[in-house]
C-alpha cells in the first residue's frame, strides 16, 4: 500500500533560502531511495511555508529512506532557524 508524508515547514525569513537548500537535499536523498515514488519541495502561496511532499511504495520503503537519510548526515533538525515547529501529515493511499 502507498503511503506518503506532507510537512509543512517555517522557517525565519532570513533563513527560508537556506531552508528550501535544506529540503531539495532531502528530496533528493528520498528519491534516491528504492522505493520512493516522489519526493518535491514546494512553496505556500503566501511565502510563509516550505513544504514537503514525498510518496512511497510501502511503508518498508518509507522506514528504510528514513533510515538512509539519517546515515547520509542530511541536516533535518528542528532549531531556532524556524519560527514555529513543523508539521507533519502522514498519508495513506486508500
Amino acid at each position: 500500500m502507498k503511503v506518503g508524508m506532507v510537512a509543512h515547514h517555517y522557517p525565519h525569513p532570513s533563513h527560508r533560502e537556506e531552508f528550501v537548500a535544506r529540503v531539495r537535499q532531502v528530496a533528493e536523498v528520498f528519491r534516491q531511495a528504492p522505493g520512493c515514488l516522489a519526493a518535491d519541495c514546494w512553496l505556500s502561496a503566501d511565502g510563509e511555508a516550505v513544504v514537503s511532499t514525498v510518496q512511497w511504495e510501502s511503508e518498508e520503503a518509507r522506514a528504510a529512506s528514513l533510515a538512509s537519510l539519517k546515515a547520509t548526515g542530511v541536516d533535518v533538525e528542528f532549531d531556532e532557524r524556524e519560527v514555529r515547529p513543523r508539521e507533519i501529515v502522514p498519508l495513506v493511499a486508500c
